[in-house]
């Protein structure tokens, strides 16, 4: 073989093991989360997205490695003046994207720190313009406004804020014990006041039964009345007919109706003074020792009518009316 071939064999090799480097140089693989910016000359080209890429080797090279991923950034605990000059430890964590990796790679400096200044410096300007009570009772609000305040800050990074939490807000130890204070005051308060209700309340329904109870005493005299009237109007009715009988009796000359009409009250009168709860003695009357003994008179008297009644009517008489038997 001639020093020519030699030299010729050697260029090729040298050839393709140059060629062979380049081509290793040009093929880039970026990891999937990842997007790398290309440089031609120092100055932004293009993003390569993950997977296989081609980049021309010696005019270009790979810029920045960005993160696509969300990540989380921890907000170191800092102090807090509130509106009502109440001073309170404050910590918390927020969540960010890149969107775009050319802008957050060339548009800001160190991207974590500059997050980090934009969120401490915004929950010191929301925080401080609240009162303490707002900011123990209203942490999803402040979490709103720091949101909206943060992300459009960096909205001009090609930074995305998912998400801002406050973690924990601590009041100096004194402050603490007059929180408690007021809150046991408080509670106390509102036990006495539902007491007092709890007592009118009792009162009022009461009051309402003892309403309802004079009402239904009402109604019953009232209706007891009703049928003490009806009672009496039946009574007089049944006297006034008894009296008509007795009349008709007198008109048609049967003077032994009167005299058992006259005798039956006079006997009910005595049975009704002999009754009473406090009668021990009792003092008779001439007139009812006379008629005690004319008793025997009156009920023959009565047999008489009642037979000659009975007499008149089984030959189909009607001479007297039809008395009642004791």
């Amino acid at each position: 073989m001639s020093d020519f071939a030699v030299t010729s064999t050697t260029v090729i090799i040298a050839a393709a093991v140059v060629l062979l480097f380049f081509l290793m140089k040009m093929v880039k693989t970026v990891p999937q989360g990842y997007n790398f910016t290309v440089e031609r000359f120092r100055r932004y080209a293009y993003t390569i997205q993950p997977g296989l890429n081609i980049v021309p080797p010696i005019f270009h090279r790979i810029g920045v490695k960005m993160n696509m991923m969300e990540q989380v950034l921890d907000v170191p605990t800092q102090e807090i003046i509130t509106k009502d000059n109440a001073t309170v430890a404050v910590d918390g964590v927020a969540f960010f994207q890149v969107i775009d990796a050319a802008r957050a790679a060339y548009e800001v400096a160190n991207l974590n720190s500059a997050i980090m200044n934009l969120l401490m410096t915004n929950i010191r300007t929301v925080m401080g313009s609240m009162d303490l009570d707002q900011l123990l009772s209203h942490r999803d609000e402040i979490n709103n406004r720091l949101l909206n305040v943060v992300d459009a800050a960096a909205i001009s990074w090609g930074i995305k804020i998912t998400r801002v939490e406050i973690k924990d807000i601590v009041p100096p130890a004194d402050l603490i014990a007059s929180m408690g204070r007021q809150m046991k005051a408080e509670r106390e308060k509102r036990a006495v006041i539902l007491e007092a209700e709890g007592q009118r309340q009792s009162e009022i329904l009461k009051a309402e039964g003892q309403k309802q109870a004079q009402v239904l005493e009402a109604e019953g005299r009232k209706e007891a009345a009703f049928r003490d009237a009806e009672a009496r109007e039946r009574s007089a009715q049944a006297e006034a007919a008894a009296t008509l009988v007795v009349s008709e009796a007198l008109s048609q000359g049967n003077v032994a109706a009167l005299n058992y009409f006259i005798a039956d009250k006079y006997v009910k009168a005595m049975q009704a003074m002999a009754s009473a709860p406090n009668q021990k003695v009792l003092v008779l009357p001439m007139e009812a020792t006379a008629l005690i003994g004319s008793l025997a008179g009156i009920g023959e008297i009565a047999k008489a009518t009642f037979g000659d009644a009975a007499a008149q009517a089984r030959r189909g008489g009607s001479g007297v009316p039809n008395v009642g038997r004791d």
